[in-house]
């Protein structure tokens, strides 16, 4: 440590000191003093001057002890014998310090072609699936411009479907003109004669089916008939069908008595056991009753 190395030169220090003061003008000691004795004066000097070694001493021992401490952790440079004899320290600079604690950065490696090409065919295919959902999007949505060009090619120059292309329709879709799902689809287009579609009566229904081309319609069949199966609708279709099948003013059965048909089919057994003749029921039922009744006693 730094404290034996010091403690020569603090007494050397000292006597140079006396001598200087002591001494006389040729250099000669005083009577009666001795070599390193001082006057009261002197020797207040002289401690003062020994306490600021003996503090520059403690702090050199404190920078002594700091420096090996820092040298343990590999945070300071080798420094050379004779910087180390006299007490100096050199600590390593922030640069230093870092760039031995952390790790050089590396270069990023600049991309090569192939590189390019594999960054680029991901792109490619990233746009190219992302164009497909788009248009399959799009195609899956409903559009109104290419429902119209959908009613023009059974229409012609004409704003109304006719039995020609009714029945070229019917063939598209796979079905006959005669089949029950066409009255279904004409109750859904609210169609006002049979046999004829309007471009208005076109255009509302199959907006709400959602269908603009025959394989869209095509997949919807199955929805058609199955609406025949719930009851409200089924009624809503017969009551329908009574307008949408009469071609003529004259009337062979009114409309109640066509509501009552199936009222009665619904709630009256097959043998008409359960038939109340004193029921509300319309003068044509009670005529009917009576011929089966008769029919099946002969």
């Amino acid at each position: 440590m730094g404290g034996p190395e010091w403690q020569p030169r603090v007494l050397c220090c000292e006597l140079r000191f006396g001598e200087s003061v002591g001494g006389t003008a040729s250099g000669a000691r005083e009577p009666g003093r001795r070599a390193g004795v001082s006057c009261p004066k002197m020797h207040s000097d002289a401690a003062a001057v020994n306490f600021q070694l003996n503090s520059h001493l403690s702090t050199l021992a404190n920078i002594h002890k700091i420096y090996h401490t820092l040298n343990k952790l590999n945070l300071t440079e080798d420094v050379g014998q004779d910087d180390h004899q006299t007490g100096s320290l050199r600590s390593c600079s922030s640069s230093d310090c870092f760039s031995k604690v952390m790790p050089p950065r590396k270069k990023r490696r600049p991309a090569s072609g192939d590189d390019l090409s594999a960054k680029k065919s991901r792109h490619d295919s990233m746009y190219r699936k992302y164009e497909s959902t788009r248009i399959k999007t799009e195609e899956e949505a409903f559009s109104s411009k290419r429902c119209l060009e959908w009613f023009y090619e059974y229409a012609g120059t004409d704003d109304v479907v006719g039995p020609e292309g009714m029945e070229k329709f019917c063939e598209d879709i796979g079905v006959e003109p005669e089949n029950v799902v066409m009255l279904v689809l004409a109750w859904k287009l609210d169609a006002q004669n049979m046999g004829y579609f309007t471009l208005q009566e076109w255009l509302k229904g199959m907006t709400s089916l959602q269908c603009d081309t025959t394989e869209k319609l095509r997949a919807t069949l199955d929805y058609l008939r199955s609406l025949l199966n719930d009851t409200t609708n089924f009624k809503l279709i017969y009551r329908y069908a009574f307008d949408f099948a009469r071609q003529s003013k004259y009337k062979v059965i009114n409309k109640d008595q066509w509501c009552n048909v199936l009222e009665f089919s619904r709630t009256i057994s097959l043998d008409l056991s359960n038939y109340d003749e004193d029921g509300a029921w319309p003068v044509l039922l009670d005529e009917f009753v009576e011929w089966y009744k008769d029919k099946q006693m002969s």
